[in-house]
């Protein structure tokens, strides 16, 4: 149901003035091949990536960059419902069920604050709801843990918790980071990729301690109690089983440092680099296929 907290849909004068922005873009970074009718036409695509996740209801993957959040289907990224908001600390958290932080469109002349604070979608991300922190926070990073939610705030460089699915949060560690990971069944233990190491918290986020040993990864997942699963810097894909060894499995194909990675289980993995490439394994990150790649983006859905 859309109610006077949705985040709206961007439409007519909107759309062309993104349009427009495409042009310019493309009049910036290189010659212009085509006709001006053809580059007002373009889609601006995803923008860089934040997040990536399987919708259960219908196993469709989709990524949240700087100008919205896509479908991926047939290697193309379709944008969903003409929206330009730009989708921080995306996750999925059940059937067409997404959270999400971020900003509005810089061309949404209803926005009432640059940061959205938590959104919710029950409908795939076609529309949004507000839930909390409009104005406050700005989470680069979500991660739902059973009941707890943690949440990343680039504002503050602390990380949040919340007990009722976002609507109010209590302020813990004060922890510079890049991602966060926490499983169902030990929703208190929260390891945070730092780009350098990996920080475990066994009080919920309340404080952290350096994982002796560990890589310097910048995501990691635990798609099972004690599993993880990690990016590090150089693109290699590393794992756990208790964070005292770790193994590499696998490389990122060249293209990019490696941005984000979701473990949709222990062996199917979604990553994304700096390039905008979504990648997909399904051994568990030893290989790697490419699912799309930045020129294939299309506008409608």
């Amino acid at each position: 149901m859309i109610t006077s907290a949705c985040i709206p849909r961007r439409r007519g004068r909107a759309a062309a003035l993104l349009a427009a922005a495409a042009v310019l873009l493309a009049a910036c970074t290189g010659p212009n091949t085509g006709t001006e009718t053809d580059a007002a036409a373009a889609d601006p695509g995803t923008g860089h990536l934040h997040g990536l996740g399987v919708d259960p209801a219908d196993g469709a993957v989709y990524a949240a960059g700087h100008l919205g959040v896509f479908r991926l289907s047939g290697g193309k990224a379709v944008r969903v419902a003409d929206r330009y908001q730009d989708t921080m600390g995306f996750t999925v958290t059940g059937p067409s069920t997404f959270l999400a932080s971020g900003h509005p469109s810089p061309t949404d002349t209803d926005a009432r604050s640059p940061h959205l604070g938590l959104i919710r979608s029950t409908d795939a991300g076609r529309s949004w709801q507000m839930l909390s922190v409009e104005g406050e926070a700005d989470f680069h990073a979500l991660e739902q843990a059973g009941g707890v939610l943690y949440g990343f705030d680039s504002q503050s460089g602390r990380l949040w918790a919340s007990a009722d699915g976002g609507r109010s949060w209590d302020k813990r560690a004060k922890q510079p980071l890049l991602d966060i990971a926490a499983h169902a069944k030990s929703p208190e233990t929260v390891w945070a990729a730092t780009g350098k190491g990996l920080e475990r918290s066994t009080d919920g986020g309340r404080a952290f301690s350096a994982v002796p040993a560990a890589p310097g990864v910048v995501a990691v997942e635990e798609p099972e109690p004690g599993l993880f699963v990690a990016l590090a810097a150089d693109g290699r894909v590393v794992s756990s089983r208790g964070g005292r060894t770790w193994t590499e499995r696998g490389r990122l194909p060249d293209g990019g440092d490696p941005t984000v990675l979701t473990a949709v289980t222990g062996q199917r993995l979604l990553a994304a680099d700096s390039s905008d490439t979504v990648y997909q394994s399904t051994d568990a990150g030893r290989t790697w296929k490419v699912l799309h790649q930045p020129s294939q983006t299309t506008q409608h859905h």
